[in-house]
C-alpha cells in the first residue's frame, strides 16, 4: 500500500501543469521558417551533435596512436567512437588502416567498404578511400 502511494506521488511529481487557455500559445505560420533558421540556410547537421563531436575526437586520438604505432590500442579507441555514433565514416577509414597495418586485408577491406558508404558525399575523403581500397586490393 505504502510503495503505490509512493509510486502514485512520484508519477505526478512529472506530470507537467496543463498551458493556461486564457493565452493560446504563438505558433508560427506553416510558411514560417523554424525558429533559428534563417531562409536558405541549412539545419544543424548529425555531424554537430554532442555524440559526433565526441566520435571524432576519439578517432583524432586513435589517429595519433596509429602514427605512433600503437594498432591495437588505436582499434580499441576506434570501436569505442565507433559505438559513439555509427556514422562516423571517419572511424572506418581509420579501421580498415588499422587492421591493414596488422596484415588483415579482409577485415581492412570490409572497414574501407564501410568508409566508402558513409564517406560518399565527401570528395576528398572518397579519395583517400580509394587509395586506401587500392593498397588493400593491389590491381
Amino acid at each position: 500500500m505504502a510503495i503505490s502511494y509512493f509510486m502514485v506521488l512520484a508519477l505526478s511529481a512529472c506530470a507537467t501543469a496543463p498551458e493556461s487557455p486564457s493565452s493560446p500559445p504563438s505558433r508560427p505560420s506553416p510558411s514560417a521558417e523554424p525558429v533559428g533558421q534563417e531562409r536558405g540556410a541549412t539545419p544543424p547537421s548529425q555531424q554537430d551533435s554532442p555524440r559526433a563531436l565526441a566520435s571524432l575526437r576519439l578517432t583524432e586520438q586513435a589517429r595519433g596512436l596509429l602514427e605512433s604505432g600503437r594498432v591495437d590500442d588505436a582499434i580499441r579507441t576506434l570501436e569505442h567512437a565507433m559505438n559513439v555514433n555509427p556514422s562516423n565514416g571517419q572511424n572506418y577509414y581509420y579501421l580498415a588502416e588499422a587492421w591493414l597495418k596488422k596484415g588483415n586485408l579482409s577485415q581492412a577491406n570490409e572497414f574501407n567498404r564501410l568508409a566508402a558508404i558513409y564517406l560518399r558525399d565527401d570528395p576528398d575523403w572518397m579519395n583517400r578511400v580509394k587509395d586506401q581500397q587500392d593498397r588493400i586490393r593491389p590491381r
